[in-house]
């Protein structure tokens, strides 16, 4: 009875969670076939050397291999006395030379004998092998341009279609969810007007490309299109919840509190959408978001490492490892050092801070907590889980850095980043067993721990197979290092491998008491359950994404940078002053967003100003993760209460002791980040770099 009522498929599911499955499929083959072919060229041309030749089937010769020369030659010397005769030739010319015509045509015959020499070859070496071989290979070349074709139309559909996903299940990003009927009418009605800004904006756009008579190409057409259709359809949709709320709500509820219900991304498009429509540009909105089409393989990227975490939570991989510790019996703050510099390789396999929250901070929190840590510890630990390891490669947030950057690559930042987070490493450890530390520093006796840890390895060593397996694969058969670059495209499959290991293995999970507590879900069941968590959250994290880099938009076209000094007589000075901009970035933007505008800002000023690039890119990050950590808006806190739940956060508010037991949650993220950029900032500049 509960396997039926777990295999049935809601409708959600059907339109939203499937197609959305099915475009993020794509972009992992479309991104895998560029590999593939490279392969696939480079057998051929070991078998057929030569083998771009036969590609195609040649086409024969246009000329006479056996021409007769003389008679050719005949027909010359007759042809040019013919226009003598008849006074064609306007300026005197020198007598025809008979060798000179006959070395000419007897060239041109050598020339056609060799065309035709080089087209029998080719055809003879076509054999049925080789059209067997190139039919693969021209299929898998074609679906490559359909993949690139395509791109900006799968990452279109992918936010849309999210983002009405976002809108049905009440999950976009804000300060607090929706708990009474008034949060419900005040998120949805700033919901509707966003969307209709939304809409408004991209109808301005599509008549403002179309109203200078140049004829666009029809892909281009075709998505200013898609967009349109998108909002228009969103904005039906949000106008339809408005008028559904959940029977679950509370009946009255508080206006401040109301207002705190706002999704982020429509406190950013009222904001922007003002702005651009008292200017009288009314496509701003609109030519902003299209430029999220210029970057839509970072993009793409993104939602896939949201897709890698989600399947990586229905895995008992997270939960294994967790497991190591738990023989060591130790201190709640020793046990949440580990799991954080743990979290930061994941982290930075999944691209972002936020990212890596959303997919496993349910996990990080849910372990911590039976492990014994306190609510504020866990919350604390489950926020910052994705802090560190953003300066570690592969982390796609630094690709995008270096990427328009060209002042710095990916070596020198993430060859820095290693120090930055040894250094954030050290402080949060020493701020936990100083500041933090609330129970006796003991571990379990070695002779009693250590056997029982090397016992939790053995159900691992399948799963790190799989993944060695998987790195090996791609390394071998495709040519395809894991790096920065490829892991958006490699951890997906590395994920699946280890979802059909489970399946056929049905393993169970079990509880502290030895007692099998949850059964395994089939394969199909895995992808379809982290799917439909994966959807609501890429639309709430793309659709913020993209109104950040309209808000970074606007800033950059209301001429307040404008007022900021180009350049700095105090080094000092500078740094000082960039900090406090880059902490307020963070605290109100998403980090890609943020990237990008830093990046046609304030980094020319940092510049100016004799600061190493590497070094304010480091800063930059640090100062960004110290943002998404600080009130007003805390985006990482937002994230963690989105997958934790508000009920956690309640009881972790009602906390009782000192005021820093009470905010630890806040206070110990903000005192580890907060040193830590101190030091990466002005540490430089003391030792004079």
């Amino acid at each position: 009875m509960a396997s039926d009522t777990q295999n049935k498929r809601s409708s959600t599911e059907w339109f939203s969670s499937l197609p959305a499955c099915i475009l993020l499929l794509l972009v992992v083959i479309f991104s895998t076939s560029s590999d593939i072919h490279n392969q696939i060229l480079q057998v051929g041309e070991s078998f057929w050397p030569g083998y771009y030749k036969l590609r195609v089937d040649p086409v024969p010769p246009n000329c006479e291999p056996n021409i007769n020369v003389e008679e050719q030659l005949q027909k010359r010397l007759a042809q040019s006395q013919e226009d003598d005769d008849l006074g064609l030739d306007l300026f005197d010319a020198a007598p025809v030379d008979p060798n000179l015509i006959r070395t000419s045509i007897e060239n041109a015959r050598k020339e056609c004998v060799q065309k035709f020499d080089s087209f029998n070859e080719i055809k003879v070496r076509i054999t049925p092998s080789v059209e067997a071989f190139r039919s693969v290979e021209l299929f898998v070349s074609q679906a490559i341009g359909v993949g690139l074709v395509s791109q900006k139309f799968i990452l279109v559909m992918l936010i849309l279609l999210c983002a009405m996903t976002a809108t049905i299940k009440r999950h976009h990003i804000a300060m607090r969810p929706v708990v009474s009927r008034l949060d419900h009418y005040v998120a949805s009605i700033s919901q509707v007007i966003a969307n209709a800004i939304l809409l408004a904006s991209s109808l301005s756009f599509q008549t403002l490309v179309h109203s200078d008579g140049t004829r666009l190409d029809p892909a281009a057409s075709m998505l200013h299109n898609v967009w349109v259709f998108g909002f228009g359809l969103l904005l039906a949709i949000s106008i339809y919840t408005l008028f559904k709320p959940s029977k679950d709500l509370e009946p009255r509820g508080n206006i401040g509190r109301a207002g705190l219900a706002i999704p982020l991304y429509c406190t950013m498009t009222v904001i922007t959408g003002i702005f651009f429509f008292s200017a009288g540009h009314n496509a701003g909105i609109g030519i902003y978001l299209d430029k999220l089409m210029d970057l839509a393989d970072m993009f793409l990227n993104v939602g896939l490492f949201v897709w890698i975490g989600m399947m990586l939570k229905q895995t008992r991989f997270a939960p294994l490892v967790l497991g190591l510790f738990k023989p060591w019996k130790m201190p709640p703050e020793m046990l949440a050092f580990f799991v954080v510099v743990l979290a930061a390789i994941p982290t930075a396999y999944t691209g972002g801070s936020g990212i890596f929250v959303i997919a496993a901070g349910a996990v990080i929190y849910h372990e911590l907590r039976s492990a014994g840590a306190r609510r504020n510890l866990a919350l604390a630990a489950t926020a910052m889980s994705g802090s560190m390891g953003v300066v570690l490669r592969p982390c796609l947030l630094v690709v995008v850095i270096a990427f328009m950057n060209r002042e710095v690559t990916t070596d020198q930042l993430f060859g820095w980043g290693v120090w930055v987070f040894a250094l954030s490493g050290l402080l949060f450890f020493t701020v936990l067993m100083t500041v933090n530390r609330q129970s006796k520093l003991q571990l379990a006796p070695i002779s009693v721990a250590f056997p029982e840890m090397v016992r939790q390895i053995r159900p691992l060593v399948p799963y790190i197979l799989c993944m060695a397996a998987v790195v090996l694969f791609y390394r071998f058969a495709i040519n395809v290092k894991l790096d920065e670059f490829s892991a958006a495209r490699v951890l997906p499959v590395m994920m699946l491998s280890i979802l059909i290991y489970e399946h056929f293995t049905k393993p169970n999970s079990v509880s502290d008491d030895g007692l099998t507590s949850e059964p395994h879900k089939g394969i199909e069941t895995s992808i379809r359950h982290a799917t439909n968590q994966t959807t609501a959250e890429i639309g709430a994290l793309l659709l913020l994404v993209g109104c950040t880099i309209c808000l970074g938009g606007m800033i950059e076209r209301s001429g307040i940078i404008e007022h900021f000094p180009q350049s700095f007589d105090s080094i000092w000075g500078a740094m000082g002053l960039l900090v406090c901009v880059l902490i307020v970035m963070g605290m109100i933007m998403e980090p890609f967003g943020a990237v990008i505008l830093v990046s046609s800002t304030i980094a020319t000023v940092a510049y100016n100003s004799g600061i190493d690039p590497v070094h304010f890119w480091m800063v930059t990050l640090v100062a960004f993760e110290l943002g998404y950590l600080s009130p007003p808006v805390a985006l990482n806190h937002l994230l963690t209460r989105q997958v934790v739940g508000e009920a956690e956060l309640l009881k972790a508010e009602s906390t009782e002791g000192t005021f820093y037991q009470r905010h630890e949650r806040i206070l110990m993220p903000m005192i580890t980040m907060g040193s830590a950029l101190l030091i990466v900032a002005f540490g430089p500049l003391i030792v004079g770099y």
